[in-house]
């Protein structure tokens, strides 16, 4: 392991992956973006490219089709789709050391767990809050905030890595990322998962941006009782959450990344699976569980499918 420059693995470099890996790339980190070959060729041709307004970055860092690559890493951000989790983390498993630390920047409230469990390995939990999306291949177009929390205690029996979350939220805030270590990680991922599945899919059933999203009042008014059934399963599992603060403070999202277009509609719009089982779908099925009604989250869940198996097909 090295003591001067890190060495970052981003396993499922898409749009989060590559926007992290550029930022820690530009500030001095040795990064390997392990990916589709699309990308994984332009930036070996090109370099990775980061759009923010009128700037332009291009920062050279590795790239590779191979998760062999991501052996002796000093970290590894785990930032592939959640239905991909426990593929890549029974992958990684025999390339991990116990100086390795795990960083999940995934959707969704349980990857970090299913991860663990398969890598036989602590996996640090972190929710992101970042509008970006990926323009062309090796082009990351930076749309909106880009903050991170991560938890304090990592989750999952195993070796945790010699990075302390103090240590990585560091590495991320030098790296023009702000930064936070939060106690309760657990409720910090609902509360994404909240904000998810108010916008999620409502852009992609219809193809619009946050903004346009909040200019509607019936679109509005659908996102509110999104959000108000995730509250009421997150309230029945048990978490800590403020649901009048997680209301009052739903449009703000939108308001700070207004241009952006959510992970499911850009999923759809590239013939790609989503990941509305581990958003709207895993608070749907959670709601069975508990017996909270969860008619629209149901509802959603359905249409995207429906949508998915067209555009997949």
């Amino acid at each position: 392991m090295t003591t001067t420059a890190p060495r970052i693995a981003v396993i499922g470099a898409g749009a989060v992956g590559c926007w992290a890996g550029a930022l820690l790339a530009m500030h001095g980190a040795r990064v390997t973006l392990v990916g589709r070959p699309a990308m994984v060729d332009a930036v070996r041709m090109d370099g990775l490219t980061l759009l923010r307004g009128e700037r332009r970055d291009v920062v050279p860092c590795d790239a590779s089709t191979d998760m062999n690559s991501a052996r002796d890493a000093d970290v590894v951000l785990l930032c592939v789709k959640s239905t991909d989790t426990l593929e890549a983390a029974t992958a990684l498993a025999p390339l991990l050391d116990a100086a390795t630390t795990v960083v999940s920047l995934q959707n969704g409230v349980d990857n970090a767990d299913r991860a663990a469990t398969a890598l036989a390995h602590a996996v640090h939990a972190a929710a992101v809050y970042v509008g970006c999306e990926i323009a062309a291949p090796g082009v990351v177009r930076h749309l909106g905030r880009g903050d991170l929390f991560i938890g304090a205690v990592p989750v999952g029996e195993g070796p945790a890595g010699t990075w302390i979350p103090a240590r990585i939220a560091a590495l991320f805030s030098s790296a023009g990322i702000p930064c936070l270590v939060v106690d309760d990680i657990a409720a910090t991922l609902w509360q994404k998962l909240i904000i998810n599945c108010a916008y999620n899919a409502m852009s992609a059933l219809s193809e619009a941006t946050y903004g346009a999203l909040l200019q509607d009042s019936r679109a509005r008014l659908r996102m509110q009782t999104l959000a108000e059934e995730a509250i009421a399963v997150a309230h029945a599992s048990g978490v800590s959450i403020d649901g009048a603060a997680e209301l009052a403070g739903l449009w703000r999202i939108g308001e700070a990344m207004p241009g952006q277009l959510s992970s499911t509609a850009q999923d759809l719009m590239r013939g790609r699976r989503t990941e509305i089982d581990a958003l709207n779908g895993h608070i749907a099925a959670r709601g069975r569980t508990l017996g909270v009604p969860t008619p629209l989250s149901s509802e959603v869940t359905a249409l995207i499918k429906l949508l998915e198996r067209a555009a997949v097909d």
